[in-house]
């Protein structure tokens, strides 16, 4: 069955939402199941670029560890292009919450996801998350900034 693009964007922002879900619940294995096996990951923690769904899998795993509950996500301007077997989103994402070190966590992140139908599945294959930083040559990151 061939989808149409209206479709298969439906798919693509149903597995934005399901990825949202499991990430604000820190259910570890439903996050990585978004994933395929060789995906690529340039996050907001180092290295520079993470490949594999158990490099992704340990990455979560420290990350829900810093986190006490739920975490808070909301996701917007959402756009999605999809056509074929390939897909990409970007949006903004805001983290939320709060950390075990007492801190209160709120920040915009700017997030793109390519996605790849391996079958039959729409699975994740690179995502991109990054803050900006300030250009005045203190290299800081702009996590003050709000849409």
């Amino acid at each position: 069955m061939v989808l149409t693009h209206q479709q298969e964007e439906t798919e693509i922002r149903a597995q934005i939402d399901a990825w949202g879900a499991a990430l604000r619940a820190k259910e570890l294995e439903k996050i990585v199941s978004h994933y395929a096996p060789d995906a690529v990951s340039a996050d907001l923690a180092p290295p520079l670029s993470k490949r594999g769904a158990e490099a992704l899998r340990r990455n979560f795993k420290e990350w829900f560890r810093s986190w006490i509950g739920p975490i808070g996500i909301e996701m917007r301007d959402v756009v999605v292009t999809a056509g074929g077997d390939l897909a990409f989103a970007h949006m903004l994402n805001r983290i939320h919450g709060m950390r075990t070190s007492g801190e209160a966590t709120d920040l915009w992140v700017r997030a793109t996801v390519c996605f790849r139908k391996i079958g039959g599945e729409w699975k994740v294959v690179h995502e991109h998350v990054s803050v900006p930083f300030y250009m005045d040559g203190s290299f800081r990151a702009a996590v003050d900034l709000k849409p």
